[in-house]
């Protein structure tokens, strides 16, 4: 039985910081980031499940940008339902990767840089660029998979939807079994974790849902059961989850409408309607109610994202449209 033991150990072991984690574990860890002008210590937390056997080593990671919260809870959730014994590989889960602008409740870190423009990082660099260094080294360098899990931007809202290179196999296969009725083909931008991890050979799907600094429990329960369902993909976690009521969607392009004047915008769709060609989406009237200028869909298409907030200026984005073919609008 020790012989055996040793063996499942030597072949199912990982070490995150100074820290072994052995087979069928659960280990909290918190890895040492930099200090606060008072001195008070900031660290990286992290959770890893090791299975009973090796396989696939897929991270989670939410809150790169601070105010992007979803992704905290669905890490949660689906740490609250992955037990190590039932597990086959290891899951690495990051539910604060901006620490600071999750303190701050900011998209930034406390030098306005964007995290996630600056990976892969520097062990000698800014403050942002020593943090992507750190989770590229104990978290991405050691996975074979990703999920990075986000929100909208501040005043904006998502669809639930999957950006990812769809024309890698092997990321196509995991953004298809996410299970979202949106799987948009994106290329990646230049400082982007996803970027940097695509550059290792990396499989990372990007989960958009949601709003900025709010819980949005669907956004929430479509994320942990995509998980799942990635892990079951994977052969790593077998679970029982709900059938999909739709087929996902592949989208290749996506457009923002922008505003044509300032106002005050009067939206009449929703997240995930399906439009038609020169529909009339709203309109924007000035502060006497006068319409001033009427907002149209540029192509077919389904709403994918669009603004929270009904005080626009000239060019602000307000409609996010995904461009699908004529029988996927009738369908």
């Amino acid at each position: 039985m020790e012989d055996r033991s040793q063996a499942l150990r030597a072949a199912n072991a990982i070490n995150i910081g100074d820290t072994p984690i052995p087979p069928v574990s659960r280990v909290q860890l918190e890895l040492p980031v930099a200090r606060l002008v008072t001195q008070t210590p900031i660290s990286l937390p992290v959770t890893v499940v090791n299975g009973y056997e090796t396989g696939p080593v897929l991270w989670l990671s939410a809150a790169i940008h601070g105010d992007e919260i979803n992704g905290v809870e669905i890490v949660r959730r689906v740490l609250d339902r992955v037990v190590p014994e039932r597990l086959r590989g290891t899951l690495i889960a990051v539910p604060v990767v901006n620490v600071f602008g999750f303190l701050e409740q900011s998209r930034y870190l406390p030098d306005r840089r964007d995290l996630n423009r600056s990976f892969p990082g520097s062990p000698r660099g800014s403050l942002a660029s020593r943090l992507a260094n750190l989770f590229m080294k104990e978290v991405v360098h050691q996975s074979t998979h990703g999920i990075d899990l986000h929100t909208a931007s501040d005043h904006r809202n998502n669809l639930p939807q999957i950006r990812a290179n769809l024309d890698d196999p092997e990321t196509y296969r995991c953004a298809m079994a996410f299970g979202v009725p949106v799987v948009i083909h994106s290329t990646t931008r230049d400082g982007s974790l996803r970027q940097a991890a695509t550059q290792q050979g990396i499989p990372v799907l990007l989960y958009e849902a949601g709003e900025a600094l709010r819980f949005d429990r669907s956004a929430i329960e479509v994320g942990v059961e995509g998980v799942l369902r990635v892990m079951n993909a994977l052969e790593m976690y077998e679970t029982q989850l709900h059938p999909l009521p739709f087929a996902p969607v592949e989208v290749r392009k996506t457009q923002w409408i922008r505003s044509p004047m300032g106002g005050i915008l009067l939206l009449n769709v929703e997240l995930g309607q399906k439009v038609v060609k020169k529909q009339k989406l709203g309109v924007i009237v000035d502060v006497f109610g006068n319409i001033g200028a009427k907002v149209v869909a540029p192509c077919h298409g389904s709403i994918v994202g669009m603004t929270q907030n009904p005080l626009v200026n000239q060019g602000d984005g307000i409609v996010h449209i995904a461009h699908v073919r004529d029988d996927e609008v009738k369908g």
